[in-house]
């Protein structure tokens, strides 16, 4: 089974190794959607949602939302967005019968990314 929590943040940032409209400052509504697979424990459920909801809050969109990305990663591009969330949460949601399977970091409403945890 897979449960997932989605989120939203506001964020600033600008991209100094692209050269488009992106490498100046701009910002988005980012969605974060984090997936967690496992099994079913005693209480019948994977993760409790509000165990999952405050880990994420926490550790990642307290320290995401209404910020410059930059002062956080040199080049916050979605991508590399999506491996720092990845690095702050895959030891925090892994748990005896669960463990964090998938981030998705979304831009914009149709421009987003998938990652699980393949490359650091």
């Amino acid at each position: 089974m897979i449960c997932i929590k989605e989120f939203d943040f506001d964020a600033a940032h600008y991209l100094p190794d692209y050269h488009g409209k992106c490498e100046h400052l701009h910002g988005h509504t980012y969605k974060l959607v984090v997936k967690v697979e496992g099994t079913r424990d005693a209480e019948g459920m994977v993760l409790d949602f509000v165990q999952f909801k405050r880990t994420v809050k926490d550790l990642v969109i307290a320290k995401l939302d209404h910020t410059c990305l930059n002062d956080l990663l040199p080049q916050p591009s979605a991508e590399n967005i999506a491996v720092w969330v990845w690095q702050q949460l895959e030891r925090p949601l892994h748990g005896p019968n669960y463990r964090l399977c998938e981030v998705q970091v979304w831009e914009t409403r149709t421009s987003g990314l998938v990652y699980r945890g393949e490359e650091c």
